[in-house]
């Protein structure tokens, strides 16, 4: 009987973690990968969501300490979360790219810019000599694939997010890179040679997108 109980306590015990947990499961993982591997010197990192975390960027970049904290379906809460341990190396640049499954997962244009907002001056508070590049969210192309409705339903929300993080980035003094205009097609959407599901990249994308933002990077 007692060793029922103590089975049971440690299920409610477990099931309650799982409960409390914010982020998904591979948020998590790779949050504990990056805290496990050791600071090094003239980092530039690539933060962001799934479409960052898909980048090779150490191949796309192999002149330059590229390090990759791109989490699939991360947010811009998800990315304040866990900001310290992208700054504790003190990283030469910063490449971001967040706000796309905030729109999908409802949360308000607002909401993203003022945590947008929150993340760029916590990074120049906590890492002074950082350049931070702030790039635009990438549009979708709803003609390609079948998943990812949410996503592309907030194609003009995308629109409107991108001039006012454009304002927000010279407000706070940073570069604003609009990657979107470059990734557009005539009518707006994601290129269609670019994307294999209207919302990720393909490798031509990455490459397409490493040669938009090369001068920055190097």
């Amino acid at each position: 009987m007692k060793k029922y109980i103590l089975l049971l306590v440690v299920f409610c015990l477990t099931i309650n973690s799982y409960s409390q947990k914010k982020y998904s499961e591979h948020y998590y993982k790779r949050y504990e990968l990056f805290k496990s591997e050791a600071d090094t010197k003239n980092e530039i990192v690539f933060l962001g969501n799934s479409i960052t975390e898909g980048g090779d960027w150490k191949a796309l970049f192999p002149n330059i300490n590229a390090v990759n904290r791109g989490i699939s379906g991360d947010v811009t809460d998800g990315i304040l979360n866990r900001l310290d341990e992208v700054l504790s190396s003190q990283p030469k640049k910063i490449f971001i790219l967040i706000g796309t499954n905030d729109l999908a997962r409802g949360k308000s244009i607002d909401e993203v810019l003022n945590n947008s907002k929150i993340l760029l001056e916590k990074i120049k508070a906590v890492s002074k000599e950082t350049k931070i590049y702030l790039q635009s969210v990438l549009p979708y192309n709803p003609n390609i694939g079948t998943k990812f409705s949410g996503h592309k339903s907030k194609q003009q929300d995308v629109l409107v997010l991108n001039k006012k993080l454009k304002k927000l980035a010279r407000d706070q003094g940073v570069k604003f890179l609009n990657i979107h205009k470059k990734f557009r097609n005539k009518k707006g959407e994601l290129k269609a040679n670019l994307t294999y599901d209207g919302l990720h990249l393909n490798k031509s994308g990455y490459v397409f997108w490493a040669k938009i933002i090369k001068k920055h990077v190097n």
